[in-house]
């Protein structure tokens, strides 16, 4: 497979003053980020914190009360389909397989025009190639996910969102799909913006992170430096701290916040 070593030195997606909610309801609010090609994003919290939310409101799966997602320097269109040609390609939780089909049926029907081939996404997943004939239903939970990462590659993405990657799996075959997400997004210079519970292992591959906390960003940062920071991620992550005492402590204003997310982001349309 082909591999991208140029650096990119503009966002892909950017997302401003972000409001989105449901009924009227605010769920996630003034919520700023961004992702250039290459970079991963980590977008940590509890249940409930807003993080899916905020993946849907970036493919447009939901209208946002206020706020800006701009993808390839243009603003996001308000219909799916339209972003997933844009190159944005959301993972969903549920990984979006159909179980009663193959392996094989899945990708046949996820490859598309002008996409990538079957041998390309069979370099980074070797082992989907031996498990063609075997019904999905049958798949383990890591080779489900690998199915669905793969469907999502076959659309060549230029933003691919993955969310809750490792939900349901083992702790083995969590640390076997996140290096590869790492090289995936290196190689492919693509922008990937990961939902993740599993802090250590998200931040370890991630170049940027942010922690939300009932619909807030309540901290932000490099994913180097938050590394060296498990207590203040802790504390953001459950909530220890009240907004203002987190972004004081961590001199995490609005500006510092859109700075120190600058190299990171979202993006979506969902794998099916």
């Amino acid at each position: 497979m082909t591999t991208t070593t140029a650096v990119a030195t503009e966002s892909v997606l950017t997302i401003e003053g972000l409001n989105v909610g449901y009924g009227g309801v605010p769920a996630v609010r003034d919520f700023n980020a961004s992702v250039r090609a290459g970079e991963i994003l980590a977008l940590l919290g509890p249940n409930g914190a807003g993080k899916t939310t905020t993946l849907l409101a970036t493919v447009g799966a939901l209208p946002l009360m206020s706020g800006a997602v701009t993808v390839l320097g243009a603003p996001l269109d308000k219909r799916v389909e339209r972003n997933a040609r844009r190159g944005l390609t959301l993972v969903p939780d549920n990984r979006g397989v159909f179980h009663k089909l193959t392996v094989s049926d899945n990708l046949r029907l996820a490859k598309r025009k002008g996409g990538a081939e079957l041998s390309d996404v069979f370099e980074y997943f070797p082992k989907l190639k031996t498990l063609k004939g075997r019904r999905c239903g049958n798949l383990s939970g890591g080779e489900q996910q690998m199915l669905a990462l793969a469907k999502a590659l076959l659309a060549k993405p230029k933003v691919l969102l993955i969310d809750e990657l490792s939900l349901g799996l083992s702790p083995i075959a969590v640390k076997d799909l996140l290096p590869r997400l790492r090289t995936i997004a290196d190689e492919q210079q693509m922008a990937v913006v990961l939902v993740e519970q599993h802090i250590d292992l998200a931040l370890a591959i991630a170049d940027s992170a942010i922690v939300l906390h009932h619909g807030r960003v309540a901290l932000a940062g490099s994913a180097q430096d938050l590394r060296g920071q498990r207590e203040k991620v802790e504390a953001a992550y459950f909530g220890l701290a009240g907004d203002e005492a987190q972004r004081s402590s961590t001199g995490l204003g609005d500006e510092a916040q859109r700075s120190s997310t600058g190299e990171a982001g979202a993006a979506a349309t969902v794998v099916e």
